[in-house]
């Protein structure tokens, strides 16, 4: 299974944690011709579309696209016979015509950013939604037929009390979606609170209340029928996101617009994150993995998801043990970070929460 991710850089408000590339456009011809080298690039992996069995447009906001637009970018996919076709959408710029759209070109699956349900932590956020359009949205989804509903949310908000992240999970019952998205706010370089903790005007949450949080969200949600599946990702029975296990269990995707990353053929790429370069070449940097680039990164990927790392296939892949392999996996053997249950080395509860510590091993 081959994936295909298709990034749209535009928002119309920068979020304040967002690190993702993005930019606000000065008007609808910037994003007219970024969709035009867009599809420049997407017809030179034409010879691929065969194999691609997920899309995944992603941001940015792609929904902030106009009727036009994207019917200009679904027409350029629409020979890709995808099993899983996810668009993300912010609940401020979707409109029911837009959902027709989806739906007729094959859109099967919506990630909807919700990010919390405390309109003051919204508006701290920067996010331009009200919990009123949430529901609006997956109402009119579902009246379109588009059933595979995907929320995010963020857990570890300064300011963010156990009342909110009870109400939280109050509105994900009462949403009755299929699949949520729960990270930890991480503070990134290059965004806005991250300029304003280098002024002390920002204090990120501390790890024991993070941690707490983490567990009660996994509980609850495990309570609701969620089987958490991957480090930030829950899921009924049958609507884990195919796309993202690609990523997660070392599949080929191909990446196209700015800044996306791809992995095709053991080689790893980046594209430009500046419109002016993406527009002459596409790529910015390439490189074919080593044996060592991809056990490292079969361990860091695989021991996202709650299953973790078959041994079995590890070691006739790469013909080592990953404890041969790396000697601080007795280590946090010992320590309880990391666990082997039916021949999977995978994270404990523990381990979850201080997955980093053990992904270093790797690096």
């Amino acid at each position: 299974m081959t994936g295909l991710y298709i990034h749209i850089p535009f928002c119309e408000a920068i979020c304040h944690y967002c690190d993702f590339v993005k930019r606000v456009p000065s008007n609808k011809t910037m994003i007219n011709t970024y969709l035009e080298t867009l599809g420049k690039e997407l017809t030179t992996y034409r010879d691929r579309f065969s194999d691609v069995s997920t899309i995944y447009v992603g941001g940015g906001t792609p929904s902030m696209l106009d009727l036009s637009q994207f019917r200009r970018l679904f027409e350029q996919l629409k020979e890709i016979n995808a099993v899983e076709y996810t668009i993300e959408v912010n609940p401020e710029s979707y409109t029911s015509l837009k959902g027709q759209l989806m739906k007729a070109y094959g859109v099967n699956r919506i990630s909807l950013g919700v990010q919390t349900f405390d309109a003051g932590l919204l508006t701290y956020l920067n996010r331009k939604h009200t919990n009123d359009q949430v529901f609006e949205v997956v109402k009119d989804l579902r009246a379109q037929g588009i059933a595979n509903i995907s929320i995010d949310l963020i857990f570890g908000i300064p300011g963010q009390t156990e009342a909110m992240i009870l109400e939280d999970l109050r509105q994900v019952r009462s949403l009755g979606i299929k699949h949520i998205s729960w990270y930890q706010l991480i503070l990134e370089e290059k965004t806005v609170f991250w300029h304003l903790f280098k002024k002390g005007q920002f204090h990120p949450m501390e790890d024991d209340e993070t941690a707490r949080w983490y567990e009660h969200i996994t509980t609850s949600l495990g309570q609701m029928g969620f089987n958490q599946y991957e480090i930030s990702s829950y899921a009924m029975e049958g609507y884990q996101s195919v796309h993202n296990t690609l990523y997660w269990t070392m599949a080929d995707y191909i990446g196209c617009g700015l800044g996306a990353h791809g992995f095709l053929d053991g080689i790893r790429y980046e594209n430009h994150q500046s419109l002016q370069h993406y527009q002459r070449s596409y790529v910015k940097t390439s490189y074919e993995t080593t044996k060592t680039d991809r056990m490292a990164d079969t361990l860091i990927f695989g021991l996202r998801m709650n299953k973790g790392v078959n041994l079995d296939q590890f070691e006739k892949t790469f013909m080592v043990s990953p404890f041969l392999a790396y000697d601080a996996l007795d280590r946090h053997l010992e320590d309880g970070l990391v666990e082997v249950v039916d021949r999977h080395l995978r994270l404990t509860e523990r381990g979850r929460l201080l997955g980093n510590q053990v992904f270093m091993a790797f690096v």
